[in-house]
């Protein structure tokens, strides 16, 4: 097998380096990860101004196995306190809403899964009896243009976004009442 000529020469010239001359540089994140990142930066620092105290973020936990019995993780965006209501954040972060609004995207199965991975966090912590709420954050970030170098961006909080209400299981005795 003949190799193209800029694998070979990359890799000669890697191989004449040696292992001592390389430069470990940390790997440069995907645009869309880097925008969820920032976002995740600048809705934490708006729930701050908001009053909130950040207890965590991006917390991962296990809720549960699929069918083929592997552990399936969820991931909490932001964890935090709004006086005694505990508040699972879940932040959307778009360039523009032109087609639609970052909240737009935490339909039902996004809403289920945060739940899961609440309800396992309440259980790990013991705070089952604790008053708790699931918030929305849409973070807008547009464009740069060569008018603006860095366009403000639009933070919004929306409370209370759901409630589990809808995932608790039904009592058929009830639903059939003479």
């Amino acid at each position: 097998m003949r190799w193209p000529h800029f694998i070979s020469n990359a890799w000669q010239q890697a191989r004449k380096r040696g292992p001592h001359d390389a430069q470990v540089s940390p790997p440069e994140l995907a645009a869309h990860l880097a925008l969820g990142q920032t976002g995740e930066a600048l809705a934490a620092a708006h729930l701050e101004r908001a009053g909130y105290e950040l207890v965590a973020a991006n917390f991962k936990l296990p809720v549960g196995r699929n069918r083929r019995g592997a552990v399936v993780n969820a991931e909490l965006d932001l964890i935090a306190y709004e006086g005694a209501t505990l508040c699972f954040v879940e932040v959307k972060t778009r360039r523009s809403d032109w087609f639609a609004a970052p909240e737009a995207n935490v339909d039902l199965r996004k809403q289920r899964q945060i739940t899961r991975a609440a309800r396992a966090y309440r259980r790990m912590f013991k705070l089952t009896r604790a008053a708790y709420r699931y918030d929305v954050v849409s973070v807008i970030i547009p464009e740069p243009t060569e008018d603006i170098v860095e366009p403000m961006p639009r933070v919004v909080l929306l409370r209370g976004f759901w409630t589990d209400a809808k995932f608790r299981k039904r009592n058929w005795t009830d639903a059939y009442v003479d």
